[in-house]
């Protein structure tokens, strides 16, 4: 018996998310769309006996697909048919989230409406008939508060009840001009029945008024569709005539008014009234502060970030180098591969490498918490309404700040967040600043660095070094909109606000645990496979007397490569081989600039001895100084705010630190600071990692990719440069 496949579609900011993890728990699979590489949710529930597989469909306004997003929800919903849809509506926001439950309605799909948000709409005074909603749209509705779970197994049973019906089709009556047009085209469709087959005959021809250009792909691949294609145009033509207006906005308006009908007979005489979170709007969305109160969230976030998890950082750098290392070590011991390059490959290279990255789990984790809250509170919505009329200024689209707040995160996610843009010109300049935006896997070279060199304004460096790539966005994309990419009719900027609310626990915990996981694969994976291959060609002996796997680090076959390149970087005060060694893995991931540095540091690490602690002592050595370092955590929140009501002790400089410290010294001929700050600006402003070059050749396409790739390392070298010599000609460092 094949499982029954319910969709789950709703605007931005609806809460579909929230209600999509509620249904699904954590029986949850990530891939990608068919021919895209856009993240695809899907999971299951069990209801009854019943299971239901369930399809997250990206957030869209409408099913006329304007961006990338909206054309991969109406593609699923023309070819992909489910047999339920889910619309999540927002109860506070009705005319908006039910321009896409009508549309919905009109193609014909059975449908169950997911009233969402009934708390927020109840604050507001705004009481729901939904016995005339679901007459209307002639689809069962179920109150839900999605954050909270209620109303989840009420809806689940809905869905239930939902698969037996019949579909119901929504007829909206678009005036005399329209009808008569629409009723013309409906003909031309219904005489080639391959064309009728692809979805409801008058919702094709909807859309082709509409001008879906996804639809019209579509159906130029089947039998009279090219011919359909022409007279839809012919009939477009048509209404703007008679109508005296374009046909896009003829649909548009007598949808809209439809729909505020719906909305006056079920709502009544609802209250309008000022909400607190109204009230909160009129500050952080204000013309003057809204900018400072954003720099200064960020700037909070990120001494969380730095500071707070510090502790928990020395923590898993200690278990990984001592505990794990002698566990490693003893286990090769028994099966007789002590002192082997096994062992080499194990500790040197697997164990420096991912567990030079491991180690800033914390931090990461301590990031992406913040973030979560934030956008679970809505903060992230009003961020992006304030920064739109700065970056207006300088000719960034206003949509352009959400995939560079996704760029936070990862820069790959962020390029393909730019399909929510409406114009090929904005997603191009987007994908082309985007990468500028320090992503989570820079973090761990920021805090290493400013650790060693900045120990008492640690989070205050990393924090420029955010802001100093979001000014460098902000130029570049000034630059390219006054020169290759001029604008030609801004796009408006259309966002529904959430209502400002307390973060959830568990749709907070489920986005930090999703983001943490997806950063601890990639250490199992692409830097586990880039640590071999930097261990590997360290083992090679290309100079020298050296053996395998026991060759000096400068005389093996990466020491020749490091050494090749290095003379480039010393402009720039790093220009040891091992620097630009760790600089040339970080192509491939930034999370490897970190474990090269471990590998080529510490080769010459500490070898476990004959007595060193029992297996026991070790478990007892990880639990106490785990319960240390939560304590320490603790001590060190206050210091967020300047309240140092602890002394916590400083443990002075690892063995990494020192090399680290000794080396920038060296190759600036004693401005180690002044070098590191250009390093990490420097690994700030290149390439991010090799996924994400992938990702923006597939956006848009190999020449603008190497116009991106090329333009990053100039740009990287040039900002580098500028910071060691400017910075020597100052007298600092």
């Amino acid at each position: 018996m094949t499982t029954p496949v319910v969709a789950v579609a709703g605007s931005p900011n609806a809460g579909k998310t929230s209600l999509f993890n509620q249904l699904t728990g954590a029986r949850q699979k990530v891939g990608n769309w068919p021919g895209q590489t856009v993240d695809k949710y899907t999971g299951k529930f069990k209801i009854d006996g019943s299971t239901v597989e369930v399809v997250d469909l990206p957030g869209a306004y409408g099913l006329v697909a304007i961006s990338e997003e909206e054309a991969i929800a109406a593609t699923y919903l023309a070819e992909g048919q489910p047999d339920v849809v889910v619309t999540v509506v927002d109860s506070s926001n009705l005319t908006g989230s039910l321009h896409l439950a009508a549309q919905i309605a009109e193609a014909g799909h059975r449908q169950v409406i997911a009233l969402n948000m009934v708390d927020v709409a109840e604050r507001r005074g705004i009481s729901i008939d939904e016995a005339v909603l679901a007459e209307r749209l002639g689809a069962e509705v179920v109150p839900t508060v999605a954050r909270r779970g209620t109303g989840i197994d009420e809806l689940k049973r809905a869905v239930l009840r939902a698969f037996e019906r019949q579909p119901h089709q929504l007829i909206v009556d678009y005036g005399a001009v329209v009808e008569r047009h629409l009723g013309g085209l409906v003909e031309r469709i219904v005489e080639h029945p391959e064309l009728a087959a692809v979805q409801s005959p008058r919702w094709s021809a909807l859309q082709l008024l509409a001008g879906d250009q996804g639809l019209r792909r579509r159906l130029a691949d089947v039998a009279g569709g090219a011919e359909v294609v022409d007279a839809a145009d012919e009939f477009r033509v048509g209404i703007n005539k008679e109508a005296g207006s374009n046909c896009e906005m003829e649909l548009a308006e007598h949808r809209f008014n439809w729909i505020a009908q719906l909305v006056d007979e079920m709502t009544g005489a609802a209250i309008d009234r000022t909400t607190w979170s109204d009230r909160i709007d009129r500050v952080l969305t204000n013309r003057y502060f809204g900018i400072p109160i954003f720099l200064v969230m960020m700037w909070v976030v990120l001494r969380i970030t730095a500071d707070v998890s510090a502790p928990f950082l020395d923590w898993v750098d200690a278990t990984i180098s001592g505990p794990i290392a002698r566990w490693f070590v003893g286990l090769l011991d028994l099966v007789g591969l002590d002192g082997t390059w096994v062992e080499s490959m194990v500790v040197d290279g697997v164990l420096a490498g991912v567990g030079g990255v491991l180690v800033f789990v914390p931090v990461l984790f301590s990031l992406y918490l913040c973030l979560a809250i934030l956008e679970d509170t809505g903060y992230m919505a009003r961020a992006a309404a304030v920064m739109d009329r700065a970056m207006r200024a300088v000719g960034i689209p206003g949509k352009a700040f959400l995939p560079m707040m996704v760029g936070f995160g990862c820069t790959v996610p962020a390029i393909y967040a730019t399909r929510t843009l409406d114009s090929s010109r904005d997603r191009l300049l987007t994908g082309l600043i985007a990468p500028f935006m320090s992503c989570g896997a820079r973090l761990p070279v920021y805090v290493l660095l400013a650790a060693i060199f900045f120990a008492e304004a640690t989070s205050t460096v990393v924090f420029g070094m955010y802001v100093l790539g979001i000014l460098v966005a902000v130029l570049i994309g000034l630059l390219l909109s006054r020169t290759a990419l001029r604008e030609e009719e801004p796009t408006p900027f259309v966002m529904v606000m959430p209502e400002f609310r307390l973060p959830n626990t568990r749709t907070v915990w489920m986005l930090v645990w999703q983001r943490t996981m997806a950063f601890i694969r990639g250490a199992g994976t692409t830097i586990l496979l880039a640590s071999m291959a930097v261990w590997l060609l360290l083992a090679i002996p290309v100079g020298g007397g050296g053996s395998f796997a026991n060759a000096e680090v400068e005389d093996s076959a990466f020491g020749v490569v490091a050494k090749g390149f290095a003379p480039v970087l010393n402009p720039a005060g790093f220009g040891e081989w091992e620097q630009s060694g760790a600089l040339l893995t970080g192509f491939v991931a930034k999370e490897v600039v970190v474990s090269t540095m471990a590998q080529l540091y510490a080769v010459e690490g500490e070898e476990a001895a004959a007595g060193d602690p029992s297996f026991v002592d070790d478990l007892s050595e990880i639990g106490t100084t785990f319960g240390e370092a939560t304590v320490d955590t603790f001590k060190a929140i206050p210091g967020v705010i300047g309240l140092d009501f602890f002394d916590l002790d400083d443990e002075g400089d690892t063995a990494l630190q020192t090399a680290v410290r000794g080396s920038f010294e060296e190759s600036s001929g004693g401005y180690g600071s002044l070098a590191a700050l250009a390093f990490m600006v420097f690994v700030l402003l290149y390439t991010p990692c090799m996924a994400a070059v992938g990702a923006f050749r597939h956006e848009f396409g190999t020449k603008w990719m190497w116009v991106s790739v090329i333009g990053q390392f100039i740009i990287a070298w040039v900002g580098a440069m500028i910071v060691f010599q400017g910075g020597k000609l100052l007298g600092l460092g």
